[in-house]
């Protein structure tokens, strides 16, 4: 045990809500059986094999209301791995789920045997030729691939509303659509080809010369039996128009019969097949994409209405006038967006019979936008509008700010309505589709329904396409409550289908929730044949069995979850997955989400169950100590849930009384510290690196692996202990040079000034001249003790630096210009709970700016570049995320040099302060696909704002990362004259 090691037993709840009846079982506490985990081990090797209980339950949760707990998951790297998994699969009788993002909304990425991650490994877009195509590989997201393919005008058609989190397989898998993709601009209709891999193992690429041969070559029952399929139903007239009616509107539900009409050979058949799938017939390897214009110019309004039948009746005339989407929403979703970052707090008191629609129409040139204003102004002078709150403008605007926060609210609808339900509800969603001439009288069906059955859901939908989505909230613990769901459910088919002849899947596919009421949409001639597609593919039921097809009548009833309360700041999570993706510990240990699902577990069982024991044992390391602490997560949550908050608890939770005293005693004498760590540094440099690693590796097992950092190759020289001196008479901010600048210097291979000399000199060049305060040593924005949990160290770094920072500043007349953004985030907002009141009042007048926003803003307009880069990467850090001024560093980098890059990877590194010293694997998992983004090229300089980030991507990438301002002053300096060093203090 090391000195000072954090104690997991004290993560145990004090009370649960347990044994809940959907608990893991005792008997689940070892993890996957071992002959099961034996065999995957021999097949694919240990590292692709997650076995522990921990691994199975935090797999066993997705945006469903479902849950399932697999026996393993397989961690698949290629097409081999999974080919062999199914093989394996054959031979054993056993059943495989894939799961990518995790974000389906019913149940597809659940299984109770195998399940197989395609997310990790299977990440690239390739744009072909100009543009108008693209390959890309199933576990990207639609969010990333749009990002790579508007530096080519183009987009994916489909837009789903979790574009940031789903990826483009379970798109494909699901068909799912979104707000402008409607049903000619989906998976079915823009896939290209893919390449695929059947329940057999055999690869299928439907664009490789011969494949249609190859495939016969190969599997030549199924193509027979593929082809008679075709025929028995073009023989069958009626079947064929009953088909193709379906179609006209937004239906995921079951198979794509259409592709028997549409494809003419066996692989043809085979691509339409695939597309809502839902895993259960094959795996998407790879797919090739027609893209869709970018259309960058929009003119988009937000339109409030007295009540949803007046919105309703509204959208057939904005899509006569060419609107690009028009999206509902209700007033229960009005309100509850409230609690949405950037929506107007008044939204929280708009009637209950409100009605919104958000109309976009998008142009590819101005002359086309002219046409589009012209006739959204015809539509507005039919219409009747209400103004019901001071937020509300009800007019089109173009302004890029206000469209983003219109369409933050319109997607964050499931994550706001789920923040708002009942403690410890599980929610339900639903989307269906009815004729958009019928949109009215489907909403007001709905709520009929709804209230009749005592639900009071939220309703928004692409209202364009006549396609709503509802969700509801109840107890699943509770019997009662799932016979209340399932009488509401019965009734809802049967009205969709009876009344409407529509989709009971519009975009979500048919998954777990919508199968016993299959036949009822599509009758029994064509679910029959649906179920001989699945038996011609997959005769020994291998893949996702239940999720498309199911005989039990009561099979969207199984394995719904219950949610127990946890800690109040996670408690919201609707488990949707949208915080996955910027998460640094994603592909190391486990997400946000995860953190959250294991935690809930936790409270399910009884106290001191062999479970909650396990758990506890891997929560430690996996949960707590591998969290960047960056809140990332927060800013990917649309309703602001802090996973990295109820970490940094958790952390503090843990600590000794010792431990506390130790971390306070070290703010108390930070100075010290500061010249201690700079001499060690010095020392080092005379060191081999092999050997300081094995120094620092012991002293972490004699004190704690997360208080004393290991050894980096990458970490810099000392800084020096003398500040440049400056002139206070005549500054127009105070420059804070922060600790991380104080201790580390610049990058070896980096020539010129140190930072601060840097800062400094741009500044006076810029005629903006700054001040150092000659009392700066010992101060610290606070953030290493706030986010190790050391709260007593916490708050005396706090007030301490507020303290300084107001006598610096006088009183805050001067900015305070801080030179990392880290601490920049530091002192401007994470401070402030742990201050006095009377410093809370002293901090309320400071004003921080950081260095990065300084140079944008106050320096660029006097400076002239003398020597300009021909290119840069630029690493925006989390923190500048957070803080807004990401657009900042790239106008600072667009200054310096002529070609700017920002990786479509570039996230928080993980880095996090100190914590990528503690944990070297989060940082190199977290930057992962950035580094290697950033390898592939040759830059002139590589540039960010933060230095402890900079010691992280230089240890990843191999390349000398360095503040943006070392390149301004460089790209600035007068021809043939070297950096000033700076004028004497008269006033210090």
């Amino acid at each position: 045990m090391a000195f000072l090691e954090p104690e997991p037993g004290k993560l145990r709840p004090l009370t649960t809500g347990g044994p809940a009846a959907d608990r893991v079982a005792d008997d689940r506490a070892t993890g996957t059986p071992k002959a099961l985990r034996e065999d995957l081990v021999r097949l694919l090797g240990p590292h692709k094999v997650l076995h522990t209980v921990s691994d199975l339950v935090k797999y066993a949760s997705d945006a469903s209301p479902y849950r399932f707990v697999p026996q393993v998951v397989v961690i698949a790297e290629s097409v081999e791995d999974v080919a062999a998994v199914l093989r394996y699969a054959h031979e054993h009788r056993r059943e495989i789920v894939f799961r990518a993002a995790g974000t389906s909304l019913n149940g597809q990425a659940q299984g109770r045997d195998i399940l197989v991650d395609v997310r990790r490994h299977w990440t690239g877009v390739e744009v072909l030729g100009d543009g108008t195509h693209t390959r890309i590989r199933p576990g990207t997201t639609v969010g990333r691939a749009n990002i790579v393919l508007s530096r080519h005008g183009r987009l994916m058609g489909p837009d789903p509303a979790s574009s940031s989190a789903c990826t483009v397989g379970g798109v494909v898998a699901n068909n799912a659509s979104g707000m402008t993709a409607g049903v000619t601009r989906n998976s079915y209709r823009l896939l290209s080809s893919l390449t695929l891999v059947l329940p057999s193992g055999t690869v299928v690429d439907t664009a490789a010369p011969g494949a249609d041969e190859a495939l016969h070559r190969a599997e030549p029952e199924l193509c027979r039996r593929l082809l008679a399929l075709k025929a028995e139903i073009e023989a069958d007239s009626a079947l064929v128009a009953r088909i193709r009616a379906k179609y006209e509107l937004k239906n995921t539900s079951g198979y794509r019969l259409d592709a028997f009409l549409d494809g003419s050979t066996a692989v043809e058949i085979l691509r339409g097949l695939m597309v809502a799938s839902q895993g259960t017939l094959g795996f998407v390897a790879e797919t090739v994409f027609r893209t869709v214009s970018l259309d960058r110019m929009t003119h988009t309004a937000l339109l409030f209405f007295p009540d949803l039948p007046a919105a309703a009746a509204a959208v057939p005339l904005f899509n006569a006038a060419g609107a690009r989407a028009v999206e509902l929403m209700d007033g229960n979703t009005l309100r509850a967006c409230a609690s949405v970052d950037g929506v107007p707090a008044d939204w929280a008191d708009l009637p209950r019979e409100t009605a919104a629609l958000l109309v976009e129409f998008r142009a590819p040139d101005e002359r086309a936008r002219e046409a589009h204003r012209q006739a959204a102004a015809d539509v507005l002078a039919k219409l009747t509008l209400v103004v019901p709150v001071a937020s509300v403008t009800n007019h089109f605007v173009e302004d890029p700010a206000t469209i983003r926060t219109y369409w933050h609210a319109r997607e964050a609808f499931m994550t706001a309505v789920g923040k708002a339900r009942p403690a410890g509800s599980t929610l339900i969603t639903e989307d269906f589709a009815v004729p958009p001439s019928r949109l009215a009288e489907a909403c007001e069906a709905l709520a009929e329904l709804q209230e009749r059955h005592g639900f009071d859901a939220a309703v928004a939908g692409h209202a364009a396409h006549g396609n709503l989505h509802f969700l509801l909230a109840f107890d699943a613990a509770r019997p009662d409550e799932v016979r209340r769901y399932a009488a509401f459910m019965d009734e809802f088919c049967a009205m969709v289908v009876h009344r409407f002849d529509g989709s009971l899947k519009a975009e979500h596919a048919t998954g777990r929730n919508m199968t016993p009421f299959l036949e009822l949409e599509w009758g029994p001639r064509a679910t029959e044949l649906m179920w001989r597609v699945k038996q011609t593919l997959d005769p020994a039921g291998v893949l996702a069995p239940g999720v498309v097809l199911n005989r039990d009548p009561a099979a969207h009833l199984l394995g719904l979850k219950s949610i127990p309360t946890i800690e109040a700041v996670a408690d919201p999570c609707i488990e949707c997955g949208f915080c996955e993706p910027v998460c640094p510990s994603r592909d190391l240990t486990t997400t946000p989400r995860q953190r959250i699902v294991l935690r809930r577990e936790m409270m399910r069982q009884p106290s001191g169950s062999p479970v909650m024991d396990s758990l506890l044992g891997s929560y430690s390391y996996d949960a707590v100590d591998t969290c960047a602490g960056d809140s990332s997560c927060r800013t990917a949550c649309p309703v602001g849930i802090d996973t990295g908050a109820m970490m940094k608890r958790f952390r503090h939770q843990r600590h000794s009384v010792r431990e506390e005293r130790y971390a306070a005693r070290v703010a108390e004498r930070f100075s010290l510290a500061e010249s201690s760590l700079r001499t060690a540094l010095g020392v080092a440099d005379h060191l081999n690196d092999r050997f300081l690693g094995g120094v620092t590796s012991a002293v972490r097992k004699a004190v704690s692996p997360d208080l004393v950092p290991e050894w980096l190759p990458s970490v810099p020289s000392p800084a020096s202990p003398r500040l440049p001196p400056t002139d206070r008479t005549t500054a127009a901010a105070v420059y804070y040079v922060a600790c991380v600048n104080r201790i580390f210097a610049g990058p070896d291979g980096v020539e010129g000034p140190s930072l601060p000399e840097a800062v400094v000199e741009v500044s006076h060049r810029a005629g903006r001249p700054v001040w150092i305060p000659p009392d700066m040593s010992g101060s610290c924005c606070a953030t290493i003790w706030h986010s190790k949990g050391y709260d007593a160290g916490n708050e005396i770094m706090a007030n301490r630096i507020v303290e300084r920072a107001w006598e610096w500043t006088d009183g805050g007349r001067l900015p305070l210009v801080v030179d990392a953004s880290s601490c920049t985030l530091g002192i401007g907002r994470e401070v402030k709970p742990y201050l006095t009141p009377e410093n809370l009042h002293k901090h309320q007048a400071l004003t921080v700016v950081d260095s990065i926003v300084w140079a944008a803003e106050e320096l660029l307009p006097g400076l002239e570049v003398t020597e300009r880069l021909e290119s840069a990467v630029i690493h925006p850090t989390c923190s500048m995320r957070h803080l807004g001024d990401v657009e900042q560093l790239r106008a600072v980098a667009e200054f310096v040099a002529r070609d700017v890059s920002e990786p479509v990877y570039a996230d928080c590194c993980g880095f996090a302060g100190d914590r990528g010293l503690l944990h070297k694997e989060l940082t190199e998992a977290a930057t992962a696909h950035e580094a290697a983004e950033v390898t592939a090229g040759t830059f002139d300089a590589h540039l960010s704002a933060n230095r402890t980030c900079e010691i992280g991507m230089e240890h990843v990438t191999g390349r000398p990362y360095h503040s943006a301002l070392l390149a301004l002053e460089r790209a600035t300096r007068p021809v043939g004259t070297t950096p000033r060093p700076g004028t004497t203090d008269t006033a210090a």
